[in-house]
């Protein structure tokens, strides 16, 4: 199956895995008048948000329960079921130690981000950036062992607990 952003290509073990096309986009982009709709109820929303973001007294716990909301969706991708009350414990009680193996995956999901976020005031998007949350996000939870900060060197997979790769829900690109 090919579509606009990649396709799937068949690997000799059996599995499909998916192969982004690269970008700018070919075709470039169609500015047909949807599109241009799209965008401007985009912008509107987007002003919206800055307004009253402006009310706020303190606009960054809604960004901070907002990373802490994607962390928990994050998560839940890869299996991990957390609650935000739970999250929220362990951060206020700073005693991450007792915190189980799915907890500390999910914490490190906001660690990551945060870290992610004030690199990018010294940082450009690059392979320093990307490295160093990746050690943050794998750092004492059920990924430590998996060469963190470093680029995966083999195949991945998304599915449920157990599932192989010839039965997964996704498989992104190959490493090379």
């Amino acid at each position: 199956m090919t579509t606009r952003a990649g396709r799937y290509q068949r690997h000799s073990r059996g599995y499909e895995a998916f192969i982004p096309k690269p970008l700018p986009p070919d075709p470039p982009l169609h500015w047909t008048d949807d599109l241009l709709l799209a965008l401007s109820e985009a912008d509107r929303a987007l002003g919206r948000l800055n307004g009253v973001s402006r009310s706020l007294p303190n606009p960054d716990l809604f960004v901070a329960m907002y990373v802490r909301r994607e962390a928990l969706y994050s998560s839940e991708i890869e299996g991990i079921h957390s609650t935000l009350d739970d999250l929220l414990a362990i951060e206020v009680s700073k005693n991450q130690q007792r915190a189980d193996v799915d907890l500390t995956a999910t914490y490190n999901h906001v660690q990551a981000m945060n870290l992610g976020l004030d690199l990018l005031t010294d940082l450009p998007l690059s392979r320093p950036l990307i490295t160093a949350v990746h050690r943050q996000l794998l750092q004492g939870s059920r990924g430590q062992d998996r060469n963190p900060g470093e680029f995966r060197r083999t195949q991945n997979w998304i599915g449920p607990e157990g599932c192989t790769i010839e039965s997964a829900h996704f498989v992104p690109p190959p490493p090379e």
